[in-house]
Order: C-alpha cells, then sequence, then structure tokens
C-alpha cells in the first residue's frame, strides 16, 4: 500500500496552503470563466477548492485525487453533491468526451516522469472535442529578479518539505522544460497563457490541434 504523503497535511491545507494559490485561482477563473451546465473536471483536486468556485455558478463538477486524506476532506465539504473519487489519474473511469474543462492545479509536477504522459492523454481522452484543458505548474523560467527568486526560493522551500520523490520528480519536472513539451506531444494548442510569480508558475488554457483545423477548414470554405 502507498504511504498518503498528504496524510498529515491534509487538516490545515486550506488554511496555509491554499493562500499562496489565490493568484493562480482568480487566473483559472479570468481564463476559464464557468458557465452553468458546465461539465468540469479537477485531476489532483485536494480538498476541492477549485471545484467550489465553479460549483457556485451551476456546473456539475467532479474531482480525483490519489491522496485518501484529501478526498475525505473534499467529500466531507461537498457531501453527496459532488463525484470525488479516489482514482488514479493515469486510468480515469469517465467516458470518453465527457467534460467541457479539465483543470490540473499544480499536479503534474509531484508525478514521476514516466506517468505525466499517460495523465495527459487521458486527460484529453475524457476532454470533450471542443473542450478545455487548462494546466497550472511550475516553469522553468526566466525567473526574474527579485520577486521571481524570492518566489523560487519559497517553492524550492515548499518542494523539499514534500519529501525526497516529491523533490525529484519536481526537478524532473523543471529539467524537462515544465509544460510546454507535455502540450506539444498530446497535439493542443494554446489559447491563452500567463506567466505569474516572477516567471516560477505558468498557466495554459489549451484545446485540441484536430479541432482547430476543423474550425478553420469550415471557416475557409464557409461563404463570404
Amino acid at each position: 500500500m502507498i504511504e498518503d504523503p498528504y496524510k498529515k497535511s491534509a487538516q490545515f491545507y486550506d488554511a496555509f496552503v491554499e493562500p499562496f494559490t489565490i493568484v493562480l485561482r482568480n487566473n483559472i477563473l479570468k481564463m476559464n470563466p464557468p458557465e452553468k451546465g458546465m461539465h468540469v473536471l479537477e485531476v489532483g483536486c485536494g480538498t476541492g477548492i477549485n471545484l467550489q468556485f465553479y460549483q457556485k455558478f451551476g456546473c456539475s463538477v467532479y474531482g480525483i485525487d490519489l491522496s485518501p486524506s484529501m478526498v475525505g476532506f473534499a467529500r466531507k465539504k461537498f457531501g453527496r453533491q459532488v463525484d470525488i473519487k479516489l482514482e488514479n489519474a493515469s486510468r480515469m473511469s469517465y467516458p470518453r468526451d465527457f467534460f467541457d474543462l479539465v483543470i490540473a492545479m499544480l499536479t503534474l509536477h509531484e508525478m514521476p516522469d514516466s506517468i505525466r504522459p499517460l495523465v495527459m492523454n487521458e486527460m484529453v481522452r475524457v476532454m470533450k472535442k471542443n473542450g478545455r484543458l487548462l494546466l497550472v505548474d511550475f516553469h522553468p523560467g526566466p525567473i526574474s529578479f527579485p520577486q521571481g527568486w524570492l518566489s523560487k526560493i519559497i517553492i524550492l522551500f515548499f518542494e523539499k518539505a514534500a519529501g525526497k520523490e516529491h523533490y525529484q520528480n519536481y526537478k524532473n519536472f523543471i529539467a524537462a522544460k515544465g509544460l510546454p513539451p507535455l502540450i506539444k506531444q498530446n497535439n493542443l494548442y494554446i489559447r491563452q497563457k500567463r506567466i505569474v510569480s516572477g516567471g516560477n508558475l505558468a498557466l495554459f488554457s489549451t484545446a485540441s490541434v484536430t479541432r482547430l483545423k476543423h474550425n478553420l477548414t469550415k471557416n475557409d470554405f464557409s461563404p463570404k
């Protein structure tokens, strides 16, 4: 049985970690505004704070996480209103083309580099053809001075505190240039991009290249 790395910290997560992610969450909502009736999935949902904002606007929200502790707190928060699953993101139980929006916030860097492509494939599979995949994670830079370097020190502190394996996965993620290669490998195009925290964090709103080509072809031959 894999030990839950969030067993001790889950109960304090909202109070101590979430305040650092307010800027990211505000950007998420601006880049992909909630609309009533949307089906929204968060991969690595944690305690479910991001999903709360989409639920308030009438979205049907879903979350998965590998941490039993995080899933437990998320389920307490939502009750039976929301489908929160203890599930491996590389083998999701959801059907193909189901979600209007899939979110992965500060999730991919935690995974071994061999797992990330599998999770990306799954997120694209469950996303509707005209859906969006919103990726938020650490960025290799360039890092600005002094704000970026101060943020970098704080990030390194948290990543090292999370344990040896977690920190190694983070280093591998940064060495592999972060999100852009994963986006390219999965035939996605970037609709919107925002770099924040002095170059340490990136937000990419992406969609299917296949869908883009279809729309371009349709427009090319539509009556003027």
